[in-house]
């Protein structure tokens, strides 16, 4: 993850804590806790979008070496979980990210990662966020209408129903990735088609249903966060500009927000009646 916020003494502290890492075994209780709260505000830095609200929890997962278990469970204070989540509080505060009062804390020692887990910067800890389930969230059968309203994609309108497989956006069809295999998006914008298309990434933002809230997410992929190009929403019910600067944390879409990719490629949000 990309930690675009860090100021000079974190980038201080950054160098202390590579130094510290290449000798882990080494350091006391006190200074692996200041290791993972540090790493985990870098993470929560980046929700300065409007993203915290969406959180519903902050899971942590532990893989130690065996003789080093008795330290990360001293240091991620399992003996009273309560603290840990004040002290990532005290974090959410001093940079304003707005978390629900009700959010969760979680820690659990794991010998294989979960997907959708980050792993914390050499530090054998990994860390998720989980998205709020909107409790009072209408449930409904009609299709959605992403309708292109600037910029030129293959398709003018896209419908899709609840329960679609993951909506991927971005520039070109065919997108190999490293790893070798291929990203089709779903919907693409082509690159010599239209102004707008260029500051579109290959890997910009995807949109999925979540059952449970009944609802379709937005999320950014990774070339859709900065310092590459940018994922926006206004929303449709106040107006406000909603920025996602972290591939974590989903946005619920809402009948009339407008996804904006890069510049100004534009994609309006709809519900289709039958």
């Amino acid at each position: 993850m990309f930690d675009f916020f860090r100021s000079k003494k974190d980038k201080s502290n950054k160098d202390s804590r590579d130094q510290d890492k290449s000798n882990n075994r080494d350091i006391d209780v006190k200074r692996l806790r200041e290791l993972i709260l540090q790493a985990v505000k870098e993470e929560l830095q980046q929700l300065d979008g409007g993203e915290g609200s969406h959180i519903a929890g902050i899971q942590l997962f532990a893989f130690p070496a065996e003789g080093e278990v008795f330290k990360y469970e001293a240091a991620l204070y399992t003996a009273s979980p309560g603290q840990l989540r004040e002290e990532l509080q005290r974090i959410a505060d001093n940079y304003a990210i707005d978390l629900p009062a009700d959010w969760k804390m979680e820690v659990t020692f794991v010998a294989a990662l979960p997907p959708g887990a980050i792993s914390l910067q050499g530090i054998p800890v990994a860390m998720r966020m989980t998205n709020a389930v909107m409790a009072a969230a209408t449930v409904f059968s009609n299709p959605i209408l992403l309708k292109v309203l600037h910029g030129k994609a293959e398709n003018e309108e896209y419908i899709f129903e609840p329960n679609s497989k993951r909506i991927n956006i971005g520039r070109e069809k065919n997108v190999q990735l490293p790893d070798g295999s291929m990203r089709i998006n779903t919907i693409a914008f082509f690159s010599d088609a239209h102004e707008s298309n260029k500051y579109i990434s290959r890997l910009h933002a995807h949109i999925e249903w979540n059952s449970k809230a009944a609802a379709f997410m937005l999320y950014a992929d990774e070339g859709g966060v900065p310092p590459a190009n940018k994922t926006k929403i206004r929303s449709a019910h106040d107006e406000t500009l909603n920025k996602l600067n972290s591939t974590q944390a989903g946005y619920l879409l809402k009948a009339g927000d407008q996804i904006i990719l890069g510049e100004s490629a534009l994609l309006e949000f709809q519900f289709k009646n039958h």
